[in-house]
């Protein structure tokens, strides 16, 4: 069966002020179903048409399909997105995962730091990440469509500093949209979900 675009986890107003309706009306139903209708296209009367997304993006990255690989890695990666931003976001993490936070980075404004140093100096395209790393939590920056998943690692967060995630509302501030996101949007829920999961 295709692949569906994934409904954004609340209305596409919710995140405003810090990402709009217009945004999310481009962002998610222009790009991201864009990226699903290519892969939908590159994966008919293959065999990765039975096969899981992140199984497709193994394959793809394994066999150097760049095309194949870009689209199903950004399926991914927007999905991943949406969920790691919520309503009324931010704060502080608790337990475990603030516990992993202030050991890897010394506290929450040190990892906010390393996080928007690591999104601000993405050249071009790409993502911002926190990732479980052999155990350990870690900040990685990727460019265009790749992933952790195919470097061994498991995203707990991410951000998307594709210009079209942030220039509607932000136009060329970058620094400012990645400090919105960790102080008003960032769902450490999620990323706590993730951590448990992965261990």
């Amino acid at each position: 069966m295709p692949f569906d675009l994934p409904e954004l986890p609340y209305a596409k107003d919710a995140l405003a002020p810090h990402i709009s309706a217009t945004t999310f009306e481009f962002h998610h139903g222009k790009h991201h179903k864009a990226y699903v209708d290519n892969m939908n296209k590159l994966i008919e009367g293959t065999p990765h048409a039975d096969k899981s997304l992140e199984e497709i993006i193994q394959a793809a990255h394994t066999d150097g399909n760049a095309a194949l690989f870009n689209n199903a890695a950004q399926v991914w990666n927007h999905t991943f997105f949406w969920n790691s931003m919520k309503p009324n976001g931010g704060g502080a993490p608790t337990g475990e995962l603030a516990d992993r936070i202030n050991h890897a980075f010394g506290g929450l404004d040190q990892f906010k730091d390393a996080f928007k140093q690591a999104g601000v100096t993405q050249f071009g395209s790409g993502w911002a990440w926190l990732v479980l790393d052999h155990g350990d939590l870690k900040i990685i920056k990727t460019a265009n469509a790749d992933l952790p998943l195919v470097h061994g690692q498991t995203a707990l967060l991410t951000c998307d500093v594709w210009e079209h995630a942030y220039y509607l509302d932000f136009q060329n501030r970058r620094p400012d949209f990645l400090q919105a996101y960790l102080d008003y949007l960032i769902n450490w829920d999620f990323a706590a979900a993730n951590l448990a999961q992965a261990a």
